[in-house]
């Protein structure tokens, strides 16, 4: 099937750019000797979790339930829920683990993790419990010199139903640099605060299994991870426009776009509307710091060639292209492709992945989506 023959809009899956940046990622675990557990937020979609998993131990990541519900379906059992955990989805959490999923939770509360004791009691069963840290984002978690780091580990530990899985952060901080010297800046201290904090709380006896670590960008560039345990990354499956602008792969690397169609063409005002709005796309304003003209995407031509162009503006339906000097190689049914700001946003956005390999879809992959 040729890419001319799908109807639009719907996300173009460039399969062998999938299994090289699933490689690499692998090297970089085996040259670190650390474990890759990847957060499959990203894609939600079972044959690319294969793949990043291929030739390590199938562990994932996961940033809802219904992701933990839909992949335990299909033969992955060791999940980590990396969101923090709150009693409305105790219940949740407890009928997956009676599946025989080993499913690890997170928090950054001490009340939360005597309730879900409680309740692991109340089920006969025992939770694995990290400790989340903020490493630097400021989004959830402890920081790392605080007293609360020490403390709630030791509750956790203290627990009649739950087991301390250790301590575990995400450097998403690491998006909002400039420079692959940033994000280098980043990645040590992603590694080096986990590495600190595992040393004192074993010093107050308490033992650390696991420190886990991990955002595409520092795991990019990482120049060693003695210390750690685990990573986490998930966007460098695909990456997008955000992260080649960022510098954390080339533009080469990225492996999701969404195929168009130009729905109508304003040589008045030098400007192609296509048929992908903000559904399709999502409405992230992607790199805005590093380009300020980034708009809401890059338009590919067909083939995959950058075209000069931006999406500047989106309505539900409707997005908008610049096309400065007026394009003659674009008419009204002409499909284009675009790289999207964020490509974990715009996945979500669709049903199931259009696989490309040798310029011809090949297979249809499903999305598993919710909450």
């Amino acid at each position: 099937m040729s890419l001319n023959s799908l109807k639009t809009p719907s996300l173009v899956l460039d399969i062998e750019r999938v299994r090289q940046n699933a490689a690499r990622m692998s090297d970089v675990t085996k040259r670190n000797n650390v474990r890759l557990r990847p957060h499959i937020k990203t894609h939600k979609c079972i044959e690319v979790a294969r793949i990043q998993t291929a030739g390590h131990n199938g562990a994932i990541t996961v940033s809802t339930l219904a992701e933990a519900r839909a992949f335990a379906k299909h033969g992955f059992s060791d999940i980590t829920y990396a969101v923090p955990i709150e009693r409305g989805k105790f219940d949740a959490a407890i009928e997956i683990l009676l599946r025989g999923v080993k499913l690890r939770l997170l928090t950054d509360d001490a009340d939360t993790v005597k309730e879900l004791d409680q309740a692991a009691g109340k089920a006969g069963i025992k939770f694995d419990v990290f400790l989340k840290i903020d490493c630097g984002t400021h989004r959830v978690g402890v920081e790392p010199n605080t007293r609360e780091a020490i403390e709630i580990p030791r509750t956790i530990s203290d627990s009649k139903n739950l087991n301390f899985a250790g301590i575990l952060t995400h450097a998403g901080h690491s998006y909002d640099v400039k420079t692959k010297e940033q994000i280098l800046e980043v990645a040590r201290h992603e590694r080096d605060s986990m590495v600190e904090l595992a040393e004192r709380l074993r010093s107050h006896g308490v033992e650390v299994p696991t420190a886990s670590v991990g955002s595409t960008p520092t795991m990019s560039v990482v120049d060693h991870l003695d210390g750690i345990d685990e990573i986490r990354p998930g966007n460098y499956i695909f990456f997008d426009n955000y992260q080649a602008t960022l510098g954390s792969c080339s533009f080469e690397d990225t492996a999701l776009t969404v195929l168009a169609a130009v729905i109508h063409k304003d040589t008045t005002r030098n400007r192609l509307v296509i048929d992908a709005g903000g559904i399709a796309l999502s409405k992230d304003r992607g790199p805005v710091g590093l380009d300020p003209t980034c708009g809401y995407g890059r338009v590919l031509d067909l083939e995959g060639n950058e075209t000069g162009m931006r999406v500047t503006g989106l309505s539900q339906e409707h997005g908008e292209v610049d096309a400065g000097e007026m394009d003659e190689r674009f008419k009204v049914g002409d499909r284009v492709r675009i790289l999207a700001n964020h490509s974990c946003l715009t996945a979500a956005q669709h049903s199931h992945y259009n696989v490309l390999e040798n310029g011809e879809i090949v297979d249809r992959w499903e999305i598993h989506r919710g909450w």
